[in-house]
């Protein structure tokens, strides 16, 4: 799964990779976030036509939206922060996911995401019952080049009916962030000691599109699911690296680079 990550790149920065023709970001609001929690604002890259113009050509932007989709049919955004992910196996199909798998789709860029191990040490304490709650190491994941990790992302417009049309809030613009099964081949650079595949990290990893995808996925006149269905194969194996990191991460009050910084080893603890 993906439930936390770290984006520290700035709009223009996004906009050069990308290739942004509008961003809706004042570089002097700009802040980094390092610790990404489900229901915050988050920047996602996106082909779509601008409003009001009489140009109809889709136009990529880069825009702020709220990780946890609402569908556009929902009567009210409660459970968003429930559909922070979606199954790549299942996305076309599903109700809350498959109108915008067909037509809104987006990229989340983040520098890499934080996923939880729960120690060995830990483990063992937990089934001999004399430890109901077990401390879990983190682990950052990132692209073993730096590269930007482009997460393949849904989004969905809601509008809280219960507003005047005027009033800013009266549309959500929400997002959902699409996973796969995590790789079972070696790490392109693996921890001493700890895991050396994302499969023993967890089950599951954001579905990371290389920069050959990036174009298709976000072209709103692919609509077919069966052709975009083919998007959505993993990405090759071996681009990615892992490390273990403080576990002040798992405080969503915590909140800069050294949360990035890279431990020799797991925590006392929390040995894997």
């Amino acid at each position: 799964m993906c439930g936390r990550y770290a984006a520290s790149r700035r709009p223009e920065d996004l906009a050069g990779i990308f290739e942004i023709e509008k961003s809706e970001e004042p570089e002097e609001t700009f802040a980094p976030d390092y610790n990404v929690a489900p229901t915050k604002e988050v920047f996602a890259v996106l082909d779509r036509p601008l409003k009001d113009v009489e140009d109809p050509r889709p136009v990529r932007q880069l825009r702020r939206l709220r990780w946890g989709l609402v569908p556009s049919w929902s009567k009210s955004p409660e459970g968003a922060a429930r559909m922070i992910n979606a199954r790549a196996e299942t996305v076309h199909e599903k109700p809350s996911y498959r109108r915008a798998f067909s037509s809104r789709r987006c990229i989340i860029p983040a520098d890499g995401y934080y996923e939880w191990v729960t120690g060995s040490q830990e483990r063992d304490l937990e089934v001999e019952g004399r430890k109901k709650r077990p401390r879990k190491q983190p682990y950052f994941v990132l692209p073993a080049d730096g590269s930007v990790f482009a997460m393949a992302g849904l989004y969905e417009f809601w509008r809280d009916k219960t507003l005047p049309d005027d009033h800013p809030q009266a549309w959500w613009v929400t997002c959902s962030v699409i996973t796969t099964e995590a790789e079972t081949t070696p790490l392109a650079v693996s921890p001493a000691e700890g895991p050396h595949t994302l499969a023993e990290i967890h089950p599951r990893m954001p579905l990371m599109l290389t920069p050959d995808r990036w174009d298709g996925w976000l072209d709103p006149s692919r609509t077919d699911p069966e052709d975009l269905r083919g998007l959505l194969a993993p990405p090759p194996p071996g681009l990615m690296r892992a490390y273990p990191v403080s576990t002040a991460v798992s405080n969503v009050r915590n909140n800069g680079p050294e949360l990035l910084k890279e431990l020799e080893g797991p925590e006392e603890g929390t040995l894997f």
